[in-house]
């Protein structure tokens, strides 16, 4: 999720440019890059790392332009190195672009600019767009609508176009020293205005120093920024007419875009996420006959050959999704795996096992009681030395963070930002990295075949698609359901097997921003105690998906019905009966039961977000809770 931004006007850009990559540097911090445009030259400076490197590298630089763009990086596409770092060019050199999100069709965009002679020099899917714009230039084509206005802006039409995905962009050439072009396509971006000078920032504290008139493009937007004022035009060509707004700004106000929560929004993200995850760390063109692993998460040999136990550490949300797996290290991979409480393991830790490798699960990287137990275990190890050596992976949203500092091997979650305290689209990630390290770890110890293996890859691919599917036919009723409940006190979760951990995190997800008292427990043990709890206030959520435990699963929610508990059923779609026992239904699509928790996980956070918003409260900031849990 990265930040972009852009300045036309009478002041020398690159001081403003650098203030308002402080401002967005929470967006990426994987590398950081300004192009500007003066006396037919353009000047591109890049850095890998945090935006200081960046401003080391432009410490005593004479730079007059009064036109360009800046960018700070999560790297999604190409790892974090200055050659994938932003503004990228064309070959010549003389015309720049930035960008935030992602191009879905860049690689069928790459080689078809590769056969018409266009080189490379990064990994990215951004590059294409500079190419693709030049051809544009070079070779217009035959409906054109606006050259007239500007030839720039017309290339730049034509060329996005022709991409697929969600992405804001800022151009700027040398060939065009006086125009500054901006688009949005899904992905947040804002114009200022001010006295003879205009800004474009992907967030608006970006742009709030200079001016509060601000223009905030909707998708399929193209704007032309001039020294003489902003044209907005929709892909197809058609102008606009489009009226800053003044604004009175709050902080926690900003890129919801039309969400009335922020955890909405990142719950309406995870299919986004889930797509990024699986570019990002997955082999699109893997078959069995391959020979080679599918997934790509460029760990060493060292840390993973040869293991014997796997032991986790984690709180919170992080703890449940540690506990998915655990049940795909052990059931995918075959290796024994021990998950434990970070904030307990400190003051108990478990003796030592020999070739272990210690996983530190934590959506922040700056969770105290994680990195407190991750230390102490690394040096308790060094000290063993031998066998006993440490092993140490992470997994975190954060790799730039403390985590990243303390542990070499961090597997990066690619969910972006998240803003809301209640974590929904970091907790969908981190199963993501589970499924990758799980399916790595079978490959190298032929845990299980190829072709088990790809049906199990093939799951992965069709999530996006299925998580869409969910959302969309459930957010109406559930919003409705969750009217029965905004007076409720108890409500208990339970599942088996997988989606046992579902469970937990659904019922922390209602207690985190309802504050009604949920609890969570395997399904099975419903009848050695929690069952004396249940009457008919208190509602009973199921999750009952087909496979080993789904008849057992369902038996266990008669006995609940049978105390004259409301019973919801987040079950497969079109299933007989299901229908039969539950009172309100929350289907998911009929996949493989390893899988299932990618489905299961979203009507609860549905269920849990539209109680609380039924309620009147705070959903993104519930009280006594924070995003980063610093302190012990």
């Amino acid at each position: 999720m990265c930040g972009i931004v852009g300045y036309i006007g009478t002041r020398a850009a690159s001081g403003i440019l650098i203030e308002g990559l402080k401002t967005l540097e929470y967006r990426g911090y994987d590398s950081a890059g300004v192009a500007t445009i003066s006396e037919g030259t353009l000047q591109r400076t890049r850095a890998k790392g945090k935006l200081i490197n960046l401003q080391t590298k432009l410490e005593g630089l004479e730079d007059p332009a009064r036109l360009g763009i800046g960018h700070t990086r999560w790297a999604t596409h190409g790892k974090p190195e200055e050659h994938n770092a932003h503004p990228h060019t064309d070959e010549s050199e003389r015309l720049a672009v930035v960008q935030n999100g992602i191009i879905e069709n860049y690689r069928e965009l790459r080689e078809e600019l590769k056969e018409k002679g266009y080189t490379f020099c990064s990994d990215t899917d951004t590059e294409v767009i500079p190419h693709l714009i030049d051809e544009y230039l070079k070779n217009p084509a035959p409906e054109a609508v606006l050259s007239a206005q500007s030839a720039l802006l017309e290339a730049v039409r034509q060329a996005v176009n022709r991409l697929r995905g969600a992405f804001a962009l800022a151009i700027v050439s040398v060939d065009f020293p006086d125009e500054l072009i901006v688009v949005r396509q899904q992905a947040p971006l804002a114009i200022g205005f001010g006295q003879g000078e205009f800004f474009c920032a992907s967030d608006t504290p970006a742009i709030m120093p200079y001016t509060q008139a601000v223009l905030t493009l909707e998708n399929g937007e193209i704007a032309r920024l001039t020294p003489m004022g902003v044209e907005v035009y929709e892909f197809s060509g058609h102008r606009l007419k489009k009226y800053p707004r003044t604004l009175n700004w709050n902080p926690i106000m900003v890129e919801k875009q039309g969400f009335k929560h922020f955890m909405l929004k990142e719950i309406y993200e995870q299919p986004g996420v889930v797509r990024t995850c699986l570019e990002t760390y997955l082999d699109t063109d893997w078959d069995v006959s391959s020979g080679e692993s599918p997934i790509k998460l460029d760990l060493p040999d060292a840390l993973l050959d040869g293991l014997q136990h796997v032991q986790i550490l984690a709180c919170g949300t992080s703890w449940h999704a540690s506990l998915v797996g655990k049940y795909l290290l052990e059931q995918v991979a075959g290796i024994p795996t021990f998950v434990q409480y970070a904030s307990e393991f400190r003051y108990a830790p478990a003796p030592l096992m020999p070739n272990t490798m210690t996983i530190g699960v934590t959506q922040s990287g700056e969770t105290a009681d994680t990195l407190a137990a991750l230390e102490m275990e690394q040096n308790r190890r060094t000290e063993q030395g031998g066998d006993y050596a440490p092993r140490m992976l992470g997994i975190t949203n954060r790799v730039d963070s403390s985590l990243g500092r303390l542990i070499p091997d961090v597997v990066g979650t690619m969910a972006g930002i998240e803003i809301g305290v209640a974590a929904t689209k970091t907790f969908v990630a981190q199963l993501m990295a589970f499924y990758f390290l799980s399916l790595e770890l079978a490959y190298r110890r032929k845990a299980i075949s190829l072709e088990r293996m790809a049906e199990i890859i093939e799951g992965l691919r069709q999530l996006p698609a299925q998580l869409e599917q969910v959302l969309e036919a459930q957010e109406r009723y559930v919003e409705e359901l969750s009217h029965d409940f905004s007076e409720t006190q108890d409500f208990i979760f339970i599942g088996r097997g997988i989606n046992y951990p579902i469970a937990l995190e659904g019922a922390l997800k209602l207690k985190e921003i309802s504050y009604i008292h949920a609890e969570g427990y395997p399904a099975g043990e419903m009848k050695h105690g929690p069952i004396a709890l249940l009457d008919e206030k208190v509602p009973v959520v199921a999750i009952a998906t087909r496979g080993t435990v789904y008849e057992k699963v369902l038996s266990n929610a008669q006995e609940a019905k049978a105390r004259d508990a409301q019973l919801i059923g987040v079950v497969p779609m079109n299933d007989a009966e299901a229908e039969e026992t539950f009172d309100s239904l929350l289907p998911v699509p009929d996949v493989d039961e390893l899988l299932s928790p990618m489905l299961t996980v979203i009507p609860v956070q549905l269920l849990s977000y539209h109680i609380a918003a039924r309620r009147g409260l705070d959903v993104d900031q519930p009280r006594n809770l924070a995003k980063s849990v610093t302190v012990e």
